[in-house]
């Protein structure tokens, strides 16, 4: 049995198609890609980016994963889940002081056996430094390490098996950017017609165009694909969430029944139907957009 089957994965994600007269008076189709149904407690990209690491891990006879996020991160959460699932032991290190009660996602984690620790922000902020490293690993032993969000080589790896599921017809796929491994998997797996937009969540993602072509180097030696990044869709900021937001999500939920994660997934949808009606894509397109949804935690 592979780490699929073990888990009881869903893949290939299933694919729906949204009818809405914004797409038909554009003549645009849009299709959703529902990796948010791949597993209820380990959505789509987060699966895809850990598949790879965990390989990597067992390769390296490590028994523990270590990684990092933010108190909120659905990273953190299906590293948990896929841990404990696939025997690991986890540590999530946590931006920020303690906070007791701890908030759902983390008291999910824990549930899941995974160990916390915090890193006030200044430290937070070099986490990738030796010195850093360093100290988690006399504290904790020998551990394979995951970046912040999952992120690396073997994340992208991941990602582009997202493009495999992609049919030639779609012209453009969209998804969300938080740290770029998403986007710079995806973009490398498409084909040579199809281009790729991510909308970054967080404000001032111009960095990112970076960090993603950096990732790229690392897989495929040099910036690949067709891609670009959209800016001014992060509604002032990674977590933030203005009336104008909620009003789209609330909007998006009564006309198609789905109720749209905000820190990501509603920023993307928002920016997509926006582009639509500024004639952004041509008359006949087809854009697929990734859905990774926030997976099962409690009060997400």
């Amino acid at each position: 049995m592979n780490d699929e089957q073990a888990l009881g994965l869903r893949l290939p994600s299933p694919i729906d198609e949204i009818e809405d007269e914004r797409t038909r008076r554009e003549g645009v189709r849009v299709l959703l890609k529902r990796d948010d149904l791949i597993h209820s407690e380990v959505s789509g990209n987060k699966w895809r980016k850990l598949k790879y690491n965990i390989e990597a891990a067992r390769r390296r006879g490590a028994r523990a994963l270590l990684t990092f996020g933010g108190a909120y991160s659905n990273h953190i959460v299906a590293t948990a889940v896929v841990g404990a699932r696939l025997g690991f032991e986890t540590i999530g290190v946590i931006r920020g002081e303690e906070h007791v009660p701890l908030n759902p996602h983390l008291q999910f984690a824990v549930s899941r056996g995974m160990r916390l620790s915090y890193l006030d922000r200044s430290t937070y902020r070099e986490k990738t430094s030796e010195a850093v490293i360093d100290a988690l690993r006399e504290e904790f032993g020998n551990f394979y390490l995951i970046p912040e969000g999952g992120s690396n080589a073997e994340a992208v790896r991941g990602c582009a098996e997202l493009a495999a599921e992609i049919d030639a017809s779609v012209n453009v796929v969209m998804c969300a950017v938080g740290t770029g491994g998403t986007l710079a998997g995806l973009a490398g797996g498409l084909g040579a017609d199809q281009s790729a937009i991510g909308v970054p969540v967080l404000k001032g993602g111009g960095f990112l165009e970076d960090d993603i072509v950096r990732l790229q180097e690392q897989v495929y030696g040099e910036r690949v694909g067709s891609w670009r990044l959209v800016l001014d869709y992060h509604f002032g900021g990674y977590a933030k969430r203005p009336p104008e937001l909620d009003a789209f999500i609330d909007d998006f939920e009564q006309r198609h029944g789905l109720r749209l994660d905000w820190v990501y997934e509603a920023k993307m949808m928002f920016a997509l139907f926006d582009l639509i009606e500024r004639d952004e894509f041509h008359r006949g397109s087809t854009i697929m957009a990734v859905i990774s949804g926030s997976g099962g935690v409690p009060g997400a």
